[in-house]
């Protein structure tokens, strides 16, 4: 027999089939290890076939990989055949998407361990007078059953091996799964749907369309509808997928699911353990459990026989890949939705605006839910102007509205929550005499000053450089520190209220896998008093003693040189205003800010959704931004920046004969340094084209992918959700 195979090395020169060698029983999908150019390389499985086009003596034989199924299913096959031909990247690149990274490099496999079981009755078994051991293991595991036999050995040493040999008990090894979340365990409530959430359901099981966005104020109750989704799923034998932004979420989500569910649900996210990432995969591989939980990279989870697919905050830039393959999760999705036939559910509070005018047009069915679920106000929004805070004198980061609210809330015993999203003490240090900022020597950003640590650390790359004690410039010591970010805030707070018990969450205090969750179980359980944090504690929470959110800088998103500013702030401050009073208690955010009568901060303090949409989509049409048109940004990057410049150069020759014969399909069509022009070494130069014709995608990914070299990356970005 003979099998093509993809070898995994994700580079254009081996970016074909090549035949080997097979057994008769090698299943397609499966992991080979394959003999190329001189070395054993690992591979996948693509067809099985009788013959050749290559003589049978020049062919060499693959080795399988010990799994007890194909590591990739049919669909996994079909899905990774589109997505490299719709991203032009190689076949080995797009397989690692559906499988553990380390299971491809063999450094992960099943965990097992030894057990002992009795064979025979105690009654039956002659052991001596002084054989005590022997007897108190006998006696443990004729309680207990089958035992690990490195615990029955603790506690009865030299034991096992002896009954072994007298034939007394069978000792045999058994998987033993990594349970990521051990103590994640949510307690089951038994809810009635409302008669809002019930019409959604209905309406999402008749409408004859794929794609259903649910449009639900924050608080209206989204969640439940997609555990009864899911619910009726298994009840049909299916399985079903649901994505949230924020490694943040999956644990709280993963709690409401096994308080429901069991261990029917199963966790997908980097911040496992290999050991860990490993079991989850093949618990969802194998079958033992149907429901994938996580972020973007959950999509590519091993089930079959889909039922339903949750996109939880659909509008999240989180959903597009920031690396080769740049996928969008949606795109995956529906590919995926109708492979299945099932249904694709979307739900925001805030939809993109691209969502939400396919929603309109009456391609995606649409369910608005206006209420939420206690039939409770949505909090009053008090805006605080920041510029007459200053004229008073006030120069810290609150105003004094927020002081006063915070004094109220803290007095009455509730909790509130203080959002700013930037981490880090100061935002940049600043020599007073020279005008030096400290910068990393890897990336063109200015570093942040972590007090905490008492360094400068670069947020781009993580590089962390000692505190300046004088400018390494002029030697002045007149340092000064420029922007406030969340450990600064925290510092302040507790000067304010010191008897206050305040947390904080951002990158910087949510290391290892359980850090998001330990952070938040604490606030949920009412052991602090104040939460600050970064966008991480915007989304998805809910705090039923949270009456107050303050948030410190609402301006920071809005004025960014980016089409999608006024929209990213609206949905930021609605997320971030949804916190606060989603239990009995009426709920307020203070809103800080130096542009008081910006547009869309009007919209947002009115939790005005539609205006903020018809306002929106006009000023898109007028100067023809997405979704009127597409940008498409071609990034070249590598360490040598002569090489990275010749690759834009041939890029740029081949997409200017494009944009010379296609001019009507432009609307702009520019090189350019990255705005960042380096980071992580690597020198950064870009192209931006705006077209209003979509036809030409699959030629420029071509001409990209012809432009790749060995120290150069090409990569084809549309509508990127940072051009930074």
């Amino acid at each position: 027999m003979i099998a093509e195979v993809i070898v995994d090395i994700a580079s254009g020169e081996t970016d074909r089939i090549f035949d080997y060698l097979c057994d008769e029983n090698t299943i397609v999908g499966s992991r080979v290890r394959a003999p190329f150019g001189g070395k054993t390389v690992p591979g996948f499985v693509m067809r099985i076939k009788e013959t050749s086009d290559y003589p049978v003596e020049k062919l060499k034989k693959i080795s399988p990989c010990p799994d007890e199924l194909p590591a990739l299913n049919a669909e996994c096959l079909s899905l990774a055949e589109k997505l490299t031909k719709r991203y032009r990247v190689p076949k080995a690149l797009v397989l690692r998407l559906f499988l553990p990274s380390e299971m491809r490099t063999g450094k992960v496999r099943e965990l097992t361990r030894n057990y002992a079981e009795l064979l025979v009755s105690a009654e039956d078994m002659q052991l001596g007078k002084t054989a005590k051991n022997q007897r108190g293991a006998v006696e443990y595991l004729g309680t207990h059953g089958k035992t690990e036999c490195a615990y029955l050995n603790t506690l009865f040493p030299g034991s096992v091996n002896a009954l072994e040999k007298k034939g007394y008990v069978r000792v045999f090894k058994e998987q033993v799964l990594r349970d990521p979340y051990k103590s994640v365990d949510g307690e089951r409530v038994e809810r009635t749907l409302t008669p809002d959430q019930e019409g959604a359901v209905n309406t999402i099981k008749q409408d004859g369309r794929t794609v259903q966005l649910i449009h639900g104020v924050t608080g209206s109750g989204k969640t439940e509808i997609y555990l009864t989704l899911i619910a009726e799923c298994l009840q049909k034998g299916k399985s079903s997928i649901f994505l949230v932004p924020e490694i943040s979420l999956t644990p709280q989500m993963l709690a409401q699911l096994r308080a429901r569910f069991g261990k029917n649900a199963a966790i997908l996210h980097s911040g496992l353990s290999a050991g860990e990432r490993f079991d989850e995969w093949w618990r969802l591989r194998s079958g033992e459990a149907k429901i994938a939980i996580g972020a973007r990279s959950a999509i590519f989870a091993p089930l079959e026989n889909l039922g339903v697919i949750i996109i939880d905050e659909e509008h999240d830039s989180s959903y597009g890949s920031e690396t080769a393959p740049r996928y969008n999760t949606f795109d995956v999705a529906l590919l995926r939705a109708k492979k299945n036939g099932c249904k694709l559910v979307l739900g925001s509070a805030t939809p993109s605006v691209e969502t939400y005018r396919r929603a309109k047009l009456g391609e995606f069915s649409l369910i608005r839910l206006a209420n939420r679920i206690n039939r409770r106000p949505l909090p009053e929004i008090v805006i605080a102007d920041m510029r007459r805070e200053v004229r008073r004198g006030n120069n810290s980061a609150f105003s004094t509205a927020l002081k006063e609210e915070l004094s109220a809330c803290l007095a009455d015993g509730k909790q509130a929550i203080l959002f700013l999203n930037r981490r880090g003490y100061s935002q940049t240090v600043i020599c007073k005499e020279c005008g030096y900022v400290a910068k990393c020597q890897s990336c063109d950003v200015s570093l942040t000053y972590h007090r905490d640590e008492n360094c400068l650390k670069c947020h781009y790359c993580g590089t962390k450089y000692n505190m300046l004690s004088a400018c390494p410039d002029c030697g002045g010591v007149k340092l000064s520190y420029a922007g406030t970010g969340t450990q600064r805030v925290v510092s302040d707070l507790q000067k304010l209220y010191p008897t206050a018990r305040i947390l904080r969450m951002d990158n910087d205090t949510t290391s290892g896998k359980e850090g998001h969750y330990k952070i938040l179980k604490t606030f949920s359980e009412r052991k602090a008093d104040i939460l600050v944090g970064t966008q991480m504690i915007a989304k998805g929470h809910d705090f039923p003693s949270v009456t107050l959110v303050g948030i410190l800088d609402a301006d920071m998103s809005l004025h960014f040189s980016d089409y999608r500013s006024g929209e990213r702030t609206f949905q930021l401050l609605t997320q971030v205003a949804g916190r606060s009073g989603r239990a009995e208690e009426q709920g307020k955010v203070v809103l800080q800010t130096f542009d008081p009568e910006n547009d869309v901060l009007g919209f947002a303090i009115q939790y005005d959704y539609e205006k903020f949409y018809e306002n929106e989509i006009s000023l898109r049409a007028a100067t023809q931004f997405p979704p009127f048109s597409k940008i498409v940004r071609v990034l070249v990057s590598g360490e040598d920046d002569t090489k990275c410049i010749e690759a834009l150069r041939n890029a740029y020759v081949g997409l200017e004969k494009v944009y010379t014969k296609n001019p009507e399909k432009f609307l702009f069509f520019n090189k350019m340094r990255a705005p960042i022009k380096r980071i992580q070494n690597k020198f950064r130069y870009q192209i931006l084209m705006r077209l209003a014709d979509t036809s030409i995608l699959p030629e420029i990914y071509g001409i990209c992918a012809e432009a790749r070299t060995r120290d150069t990356l090409v990569s084809v970005e549309e509508n990127p959700s940072n051009l930074s």
